[in-house]
């Protein structure tokens, strides 16, 4: 399995520009320190004591169906093809038989057996809501807080509050296809960004095992000796920061300048992080890397714990799929069985690790389904009520958070809608979403907007 690193705007024109002379300077395994003057990703006091230091967000896109998965609907399931009140489809019961689970007995659809084995460090949020119900906005709130306006993700915020705990790595990294504004940094500095990593897919389309000697990066080798890249490297900064110089603002040349020396000293510690063939076969095993069905995800959350080790902030990985309007019987199978395994693995690694009491795991999608059918075998969208997942990083385990009406269709009990997740979110890392501000175009801006309320509930 290939990783590709791209660094947004930065290493794109690095590349059309410089040629082969970009990965040249970016190829070497020279440290450079800095300190918060001089570094934007340096370490930062949190407002409050941080209960999570670090978050991976597992991002279910397409929408998983909530009453196939983690919210248990017997009534639902009793008016099977009978039409409901809510709409003149028919009801849909959940073709998947649900479990209580662990000590504490949460309901847990046999599509996750894997992640039903560790119940009891679950948060599941059931009273989940949003306003948009189409996919494009949903996924930009859910990650900006914004369906509109070009914002700064989550993990860009987080990055911006906390800075990270090793300067020779990014902050933010995006592992998977997909990315796009929903991992910029918009109006905050060019260094909060997110690195993105696309893996397994090779440029014919075909995808490559990463079982014996786990994910490679390209370009990443010296093409010349250190002291010449330096060398290099220090004479294109000189030219950038002499453009910078003339035309003041130049959020993309700032963005170019801190991406350079990042990428510079990412030759260091990089190659070490992604290289999977310093873990057993057991664990390996664990996350289902080398079987068909779990290989990409497995892989990639194993690089995710890898990365969360060596002190990136913020990890998202992202897998498409799971937009069901139809053939939802084998489409749920299909994707289920691709990251139960190794999510369960990641929750179990970190657990062993001594991680997970300060690591936040995220399991979310845009929005949920409905709970009528479509097209025979389909949900349709429903950003009224659905449920995410929380783990670890300071939130109550095997505890049910919220609740939608007994079909399904809203959030009735433990609202929580997009803002006050973010807010949460933010809360657990140690940060007050409405401190967390960054002045722009005349005011300032947060992640919440005017809105947001912490579920202190939730906490452990």
């Amino acid at each position: 399995m290939t990783i590709e690193i791209n660094r947004r705007n930065a290493l794109k024109t690095f590349s059309s520009c410089l040629g082969s002379l970009a990965f040249a300077a970016l190829a070497t395994g020279e440290s450079i320190a800095q300190d918060a003057a001089t570094n934007p990703l340096a370490p930062k006091e949190t407002h409050f004591k941080a209960r999570a230091k670090r978050v991976v967000v597992l991002f279910m896109s397409g929408a998983p169906s909530h009453v196939d998965t983690f919210d248990y609907k017997p009534k639902l399931n009793s008016l099977n093809g009978k039409t409901s009140d809510a709409s003149a489809s028919k009801l849909l019961g959940s073709q998947w038989k649900f479990k209580q689970r662990g000590k504490s007995g949460l309901w847990i659809s046999d599509l996750f057996p894997n992640m039903g084995k560790h119940a009891d460090e679950l948060c599941l949020l059931r009273g989940m809501h949003c306003d948009q119900p189409s996919h494009a906005q949903a996924k930009q709130a859910a990650h900006t807080g914004t369906p509109q306006f070009i914002r700064p993700a989550l993990g860009a915020w987080s990055v911006y509050g906390l800075g990270t705990e090793n300067a020779n790595l990014p902050g933010f990294v995006s592992l998977g296809a997909g990315a796009g504004a929903n991992f910029g940094s918009a109006f905050l500095p060019a260094a909060f960004q997110a690195t993105e990593i696309n893996t397994g897919v090779r440029s014919g389309g075909g995808r490559r095992s990463s079982a014996a000697g786990g994910p490679t990066v390209p370009n990443i080798n010296p093409l010349l000796d250190r002291k010449t890249q330096r060398d290099q490297l220090d004479f294109m900064q000189q030219l950038n920061r002499a453009k910078l110089e003339r035309d003041q603002h130049q959020p993309q040349v700032e963005g170019i300048i801190q991406s350079y020396e990042l990428a510079f000293r990412m030759q260091a510690t990089m190659p070490e992080v992604v290289d999977l063939s310093q873990e057993s076969a057991r664990t390996k095993e664990q996350y289902g890397i080398g079987e068909s069905d779990t290989n990409t995800f497995g892989t990639q959350c194993l690089t995710a714990r890898r990365m969360l080790e060596a002190g990136v902030r913020f990890v998202e990985l992202n897998r498409t799929g799971w937009d069901h309007h139809n053939d939802l019987k084998a489409g749920m199978e299909t994707q289920s069985k691709q990251v139960d395994k190794p999510v369960a693995a990641l929750i179990a690694d970190l657990k062993q690790r001594g991680m997970l009491e300060d690591t936040l795991i995220i399991w979310a999608g845009e929005f949920g389904r409905t709970p009528h059918g479509e097209n025979g075998d389909g949900r349709g969208h429903n950003n009224r009520g659905y449920t995410t997942i929380m783990i670890g990083g300071g939130v109550k385990g095997g505890f049910s958070y919220g609740a939608t009406d007994e079909l399904g269709y809203e959030a009735v009990e433990g609202k929580m809608h997009t803002h006050d997740w973010h807010a949460t979110i933010l809360h657990l890392l140690g940060l007050d979403h409405k401190r967390l501000t960054y002045r722009h175009a005349g005011r300032d801006f947060r992640l919440t907007d005017v809105h947001g309320n912490v579920a202190k509930d939730i906490l452990a």
